[in-house]
């Protein structure tokens, strides 16, 4: 189930899905170790309601719930109301935005005309440290909470109702000797108190209220994360000082006061559009770590149907979503990333596939060995992306002294890097995996990218007075630059190639299948100007073969993709960012205001393939707006940004 809302402040990341319930909840690094999610798809944290004998979980279907973020806020809520039971129950949600505290303000209903006894149950599931294996769970009298601990990874469970801690709770096991977990306890409206477990452990606390008809009665509930129960101690401590509505309403005001900082007027837009703009800088923030990691997505249901997740750092990801954060004035947080990539890179100069949020090396596919040979498992547009957005950032912050600080050890070592892999047969950057990671070979992409990446180099060396390093990178780039037009340019299906790879006896084999990226890095990397008459055709090329018919305008990404495409669909998925790249480019092209209509329908596309709680997705069902794949992407959400950055900017330099 892709995530409904994701709330977070860089240490501490909960996933809540579209029913209210938590499914991830990542600490203490953004996206690194999730320990509620499971493998199985069956670890939450249920909520339910007991009413007249009884027992309604949120998860069932008959529960009507409305979920989504509050206004320019990164706070969230719910509303779930049944109508058979005749109550409501409603959430407001946040992480704090200081310390590792999640909390949830219930409100419970009775609807009914008459006085009842309602009660609610909040159940726990947790993985610490992504096993079940020796996890304890046990009820703290001293401080009247439940702690779930493995080693240095606390979590403290509390919560109160009209000022007074739950007294309703007790812990259980779930997935081992037969039992199902603690919740089966709520079943007859009865918890049995047991104080303790360990293995596969969960727990359940419970309130109940005495309500006349249509009174409601208010639960506050938080989780604090710390390296020792001492530590939850403490935050339990200043949670009930300083209580939780007054800490949801300071994070409120943090994030209200983030999210408008630059100042920017944004009128010009819609009001979807506008909402949909701060909803994707918020989702973005949430998604880098402070220590500087950005991951690609927080969303974990992927890990149901296959291998692995999208919670990793991506090189090119987090380049492109560090440039939408320097774009719209968040250089501080940029800036962090490009620190945290200087310290991941090889010794010989290139970034490998992807990494964890720690700086560690992520999980990979990409093999070492093809065919009895040796080859490089990098997508070698990683490393250009990150010098070239790099140069973006210095264009914009002027800060010399944080560039001189990563020209010996990160600009250098890449700029050398990229010069020396590169194919003598034709001058184009050597075999590597393409940004789709799934071609090994040269793409026009990839290609564009390095261009892109030395031309920044050059560009640095340039400025710390590198005369010879400068001369060198800009004559590589220079030859990679005629390269790209002179071989991967097709007139026959006026457009450039997908790839290029070649045959031991040095025969070049083309891909020339259509593909976004092809036209996109051309255009992004600079590498011709927007109205060069090539790229002109090859936008021809691409509204023609890669636009969806039908009820969808979206662009996909190249003929005859298969990735998550339904059968029954026929034709491929749009994608937010191969959508929002045409959309870029009519933008570059536009000489007067008329001209933004094409870009403002593709935006407009865009705000309404949003879901409700304003979160894109990597790519949506052609017809019927699904979300596919993973949800949220925070690549989308970050093209998202850059295209309304462009568009603004555009706007402006056509009123003077």
């Amino acid at each position: 189930m892709a995530r409904a809302l994701t709330l977070g402040n860089g240490n501490m990341l909960v996933g809540i899905d579209y029913r209210g319930q938590v499914r991830d909840l990542y600490w203490p690094y953004v996206g690194q170790t999730n320990h509620v999610s499971g493998a199985s798809g069956s670890f939450v944290h249920r909520i339910g309601v007991y009413v007249e004998d009884t027992m309604y979980w949120l998860d069932d279907a008959s529960w009507d719930i409305t979920i989504g973020a509050v206004g320019d806020s990164v706070l969230g809520n719910f509303t779930a109301v049944h109508q058979t039971a005749q109550v409501t129950l409603s959430s407001k949600d946040a992480v704090h935005n200081e310390h590792d505290v999640f909390i949830r303000q219930f409100t419970l209903v009775n609807n009914s005309e008459e006085p009842r006894e309602l009660k609610l149950f909040l159940a726990q599931q947790f993985r610490i440290g992504e096993s079940r294996r020796g996890d304890t769970a046990f009820y703290d009298p001293r401080v009247g909470a439940i702690i779930h601990y493995k080693g240095d990874d606390t979590f403290l469970i509390n919560a109160t109702q009209n000022g007074k801690q739950f007294t309703e709770f007790t812990i259980g096991l779930f997935g081992i000797e037969g039992r199902e977990g603690a919740y089966h306890d709520a079943y007859d409206g009865v918890l049995e108190k047991n104080p303790i477990e360990h293995g596969s452990v969960d727990s359940i606390i419970g309130f109940t209220a005495q309500l006349d008809a249509g009174e409601s009665s208010d639960i506050s509930y938080w989780i604090a994360a710390g390296e020792s129960i001492p530590k939850t101690h403490t935050l339990d401590a200043f949670v009930i000082e300083e209580t939780p509505e007054r800490l949801r309403a300071s994070t409120d005001a943090y994030w209200r006061a983030w999210l408008t900082k630059d100042g920017r007027d944004i009128s010009a837009l819609s009001q979807s559009l506008q909402t949909l703009y701060r909803r994707s800088l918020a989702t973005i923030r949430v998604h880098t770590d402070n220590r500087g990691g950005i991951i690609a997505s927080s969303d974990t249901d992927m890990l149901h149907h296959g291998r692995d997740t999208y919670s990793y750092v991506w090189p090119r990801d987090g380049a492109l979503i560090a440039h939408a954060l320097d774009q719209t004035g968040y250089n501080e947080v940029a800036e962090r990333f490009f620190s945290f990539m200087s310290k991941c890179q090889e010794p010989a100069g290139y970034l490998m596939h992807k990494y964890l949020t720690d700086g560690s090396l992520g999980s990979s596919w990409h093999p070492w060995l093809q065919n009895g040979q040796a080859y490089l498992p990098i997508q070698e547009d990683e490393t250009a992306s990150v010098l070239f957005m790099l140069w973006r950032h210095y264009e914009l912050t002027k800060d010399l002294e944080f560039i001189e600080g990563l020209y010996n050890s990160f600009i250098e070592p890449a700029a050398k890097f990229m010069c020396e892999y590169i194919e003598p047969l034709t001058g184009l950057p050597s075999a590597s995996f393409d940004l789709w990671e799934e071609k090994y070979g040269t793409s026009t992409y990839t290609a564009a990218s390095v261009y892109g990446g030395l031309m920044a180099a050059m560009r640095f060396a340039s400025l710390l007075g590198k005369d010879n390093d400068a001369r060198t990178w800009q004559v590589v780039a220079s030859r990679m630059q005629k390269a790209i037009v002179g071989v991967l340019y097709d007139p026959d299906i006026k457009m450039f190639v997908k790839h290029v790879t070649h045959t031991e006896d040095g025969e070049l084999v083309f891909d020339r299948t259509i593909d976004t990226s092809s036209f996109h890095g051309v255009v992004f990397f600079e590498v011709l100007e927007p109205d060069d008459a090539l790229v002109k055709t090859s936008l021809k090329t691409i509204e023609k073969v890669l636009q969806v018919e039908g009820s969808s305008k979206g662009f996909i990404r190249y003929q005859h993709d298969r990735y998550y495409t339904m059968q029954e669909a026929g034709s491929p998925n749009p994608w937010v960012i191969c959508t929002l790249w045409i959309a870029q480019y009519y933008i570059r092209i536009a000489k007067k205001a008329a001209d933004l209509k094409p870009a403002m329908e593709l935006l407009e596309w865009t705000a309404s393939h949003a879901s409700p709680s304003g979160t894109l997705s990597e790519q949506m069902h052609p017809h019927t707006r699904e979300h596919l794949s993973t949800s949220p992407l925070i690549w989308s959400h970050a093209e998202y940004v850059l295209t309304v950055d462009l568009y603004l900017r555009k706007v402006q330099s056509f009123a003077k």
